[in-house]
């Protein structure tokens, strides 16, 4: 699934830009434990800031990076643990943060996954083709990032709907900005425009994260270690693990749950969606205001036949919560709670679908009445850095977030959670799931009806991706070896 063909033509073309632009990439072993960077990378990044647009910076594409803005080193995993004063349950729920990448948001890795093996082996060709991102929010800002970086032409594409700051800074790094109709919940809008690219004449490729196993590939390498490496800091020898969760979007992040299956066999694997388009759910359709998760398709490279729960959201409840963490007077009404200043001062780590994933954690914690010693796992992909204007637009829809109004959705949405609208599923119930990919990939996309047959019934299919990393961290070692730089530093 993961082509690694060489195309010497194109690969010589990679290896010369990567000597004019100084750019050596690291192996998916260093972002997974920056322990194996050189030091002298390491040491040449005191002087670079987190968002920098310079080649070295793809070094800090890991989970790993010291939480500070300018000239951070590497060291343990990021992550908050979430008391019961702010979720109402006993259970452990933790969260790594995804703030600290490049771009502020993890979504670069899977850019990173997609892009490297076609530079390594040639097939892509930043001196000729475009790079073509299609998103729901932060992967094609990842994958402007990393362009720019390798000096070639980008376009960016996402629904016109997101919020403004992520369009305010795709302009200052990618070469044009599609803007297609709607907003989260229209893929296929932008699946149509990748369309009507492709059949533009236009040298280019198209890194579609919905489609791309180096996106699967890049978490399960990367994302499923890092919450591993937390499990192990934090797990006392009467704790038990009980399950990762995270909103589908391009199912790249879920695939961190098949890793940590692996390590827990009994663990769950828990799929969150908008309760508004309640695409695995229901086979629902519509729109909601969790912004980048997508839906209204099963994405291609969602292993389902691993997943063991769907819990839907009310879009309501994290755009609610997103005020009380950070509305001055939601913030007094949780420290009255007992939520400390330490954990108040990170609420901002949080952007709309990372407050959707705590939530589907707590309902999660409720449907299983877990206790003290169950801890539940999930990932903060980007923070409130992308979404200030949105605090802004509900003040003046709704009001100033008042004392009574934090009471009120302290109460609601967190007192107030229930269990409703979560399938716990069968085997029947994935293979109703697996078997939306269909109408969006076979007859839409131009998957084959072989390839979605060996996605249910092969159990090597899934097996078989892992195994690819060591091909590509050696294609990798090779290319570095051909531009001479990591010797030279």
């Amino acid at each position: 699934m993961i082509d690694l063909t060489i195309v010497p033509e194109g690969l010589e073309s990679a290896v010369q830009r990567a000597k004019e632009k100084n750019i050596i990439i690291p192996t998916l072993k260093q972002q997974q434990n920056p322990g194996h960077i050189p030091a002298a990378v390491v040491s040449r990044l005191k002087k670079i800031g987190l968002w920098d647009i310079d080649p070295l910076n793809l070094f800090r594409i890991t989970w790993h990076n010291e939480p500070v803005a300018q000239g951070g080193r590497f060291g343990d995993v990021n992550f908050i643990e979430f008391p019961t004063a702010l979720t109402g349950v006993e259970a452990r729920i933790v969260a790594i943060v995804g703030k600290w990448f490049p771009t502020g948001a993890h979504k670069v890795g899977a850019a990173f996954g997609c892009l490297v093996p076609r530079l390594v082996t040639g097939q892509f060709d930043p001196t000729t083709q475009k790079a073509v991102w299609p998103s729901t929010g932060n992967y094609c800002r990842g994958g402007a990032y990393d362009s720019t970086l390798l000096g070639c032409e980008s376009i960016a594409i996402l629904p016109e709907g997101m919020s403004r700051e992520r369009f305010d800074w795709l302009a200052s790094v990618s070469g044009e900005i599609i803007k297609t109709p709607g907003s989260e919940s229209n893929v296929k809008e932008i699946f149509d425009k990748c369309w009507e690219l492709r059949e533009s004449g236009q040298d280019l490729t198209i890194f579609n994260q919905f489609d791309e196993f180096g996106n699967y590939l890049w978490h399960h390498e990367i994302t499923g270690p890092a919450v591993l490496e937390v499990l192990e800091r934090i797990m006392g020898p009467q704790d038990k693990f009980c399950g990762f969760m995270s909103a589908t979007g391009s199912a790249g992040t879920i695939a961190c749950g098949d890793f940590l299956k692996k390590q827990f066999p009994a663990s769950k694997i828990v799929a969150s969606e908008a309760l508004q388009c309640p695409t695995l759910l229901r086979n629902g359709f519509g729109e909601h205001r969790i912004e980048g998760i997508g839906d209204k398709h099963v994405p291609w490279i969602h292993n389902v036949k691993n997943l063991d729960m769907v819990v839907a959201v009310d879009d309501e409840v994290p755009i609610n919560l997103m005020r009380l963490f950070n509305e001055p007077a939601g913030k007094q009404y949780l420290a009255n709670k007992g939520v400390s200043a330490q954990l108040l001062d990170m609420l901002d780590l949080l952007g709309i679908s990372c407050i959707g994933n705590l939530v589907t954690a707590i309902k999660f914690a409720r449907y299983y009445e877990l206790g003290t010693n169950d801890i539940v796992m999930t990932v903060l992909t980007d923070s409130m850095e992308m979404y200030a204007s949105r605090l802004i637009e509900l003040n003046q829809e709704r009001g100033e977030f008042a004392d009574s109004d934090a009471a009120a959705v302290y109460g609601r949405h967190i007192e107030g959670l229930t269990i409703d609208n979560m399938e716990e599923l069968t085997y029947y119930g994935r293979k109703r799931i697996h078997n939306l990919k269909y109408y969006t990939w076979v007859e839409q996309q131009g998957k084959t009806y072989e390839e979605i047959q060996r996605q249910w019934y092969d159990d090597d299919y899934w097996e078989s991706i892992p195994t690819c990393a060591g091909q590509i961290d050696a294609l990798i070692e090779e290319f570095n070896a051909k531009t001479g730089l990591l010797n030279a530093l």
